[in-house]
């Protein structure tokens, strides 16, 4: 058994789990999240901005003290789409690397998808005929799940911090504002066929956390919960109908989430309609699960010399 680190460096938090792995098996130790937006601005300008950085490095500093306390042996941290879509994401991670001393691995869409593929079956039996959704602030994943094999995997820069930069500029989005994402989000959409569904990442946990009437996001009543396009449809209109500042006020809704869960609504919602999916399962399990299984198959940490670009980025 060995215990392990992951971090996701995500467009919109960033996110710790410790865990002990053996073989196949993993069991949790710790899981954090903190809202840090590290894609603010990076559809338009192409670039990691600094305030976003310090967010993520204040962010990485107190992730480090709890995984080191905790006697994590390895830590892998893993960047995805708005670190893939940066001019200075390499160089920005070749300082985390350094500064922190963590593996970093920037994810392809492709490597992405697997990764929260290898996540999401975690425990469970194989899945058939299943269309995983991993809805991210910059991109979604879809992985198409036939007799325990990945058929399909694809990544889509439809996420819910790109779609809100890009198209609601509004508060609350305008209706042509919501009609223009829509069409956007299916002119991206494949061809796809299949009859059962498995949501992943913030966006699905929270509207499981509405659909379920908490008050607060409780993991254990997520993970496994059914939501169906009807109550996804029902979301949508209510809170597209709102501000800002007045989701806020709603029980459910992280504060760091509730200016772009609209836009991950709606990217959930255009999926399960193209597909014709009635419901989605909501896992816990997803591509931070897949990264501890990554981090307990690391090498040995040596020490050497500062990776290739650090500290040029910022």
């Amino acid at each position: 058994m060995t215990r392990v680190a992951a971090v996701d460096l995500g467009t919109n938090s960033t996110r710790l789990l410790v865990a002990d792995v053996e073989g196949d098996e993993l069991e949790e130790v710790t899981r954090r999240l903190t809202i840090t937006r590290l894609g603010e601005g990076v559809d338009e300008r192409r670039h990691l901005l600094p305030e976003p950085i310090a967010r993520v490095r204040n962010c990485l500093t107190e992730y480090r003290r709890e995984l080191e306390a905790l006697g994590a042996e390895r830590t892998l941290c893993i960047a995805t789409s708005s670190v893939r879509d940066s001019e200075n994401g390499e160089a920005f991670l070749g300082e985390i690397e350094w500064s922190y001393g963590f593996t970093t691995r920037l994810l392809a869409g492709t490597e992405e998808a697997a990764m929260m593929i290898r996540g999401v079956t975690t425990g469970r039996t194989p899945l058939h005929d299943v269309l995983v959704v991993d809805i991210g602030g910059g991109s979604t994943e879809l992985v198409l799940a036939r007799d325990g094999d990945v058929v399909f995997a694809t990544s889509l820069d439809v996420g819910c911090v790109r779609v809100t930069e890009r198209f609601l500029a509004s508060d609350p989005p305008a209706a042509s504002e919501l009609d223009a994402a829509g069409a956007y989000i299916r002119s991206l959409l494949p061809e796809l066929g299949a009859t059962h569904a498995i949501g992943v990442a913030g966006t699905v946990t929270t509207l499981a956390t509405l659909d379920l009437g908490d008050a607060e996001y409780d993991p254990e009543r997520t993970h496994g919960h059914r939501i169906s396009l009807a109550s996804v449809e029902a979301q949508l209109e209510l809170l597209a109908a709102l501000t800002t500042g007045e989701r806020l006020t709603l029980t459910g809704i992280e504060p760091g989430r509730a200016s772009v869960i609209v836009a991950g609504i709606l990217v959930l919602h255009e999926v399960m309609a193209a597909y014709g999916l009635a419901e989605i399962e909501v896992s816990e399990r997803d591509v931070l699960h897949g990264a501890a299984f990554a981090a307990a198959e690391l090498p040995t940490l040596e020490e050497g010399a500062a990776p290739p670009g650090a500290y040029t980025c910022c």
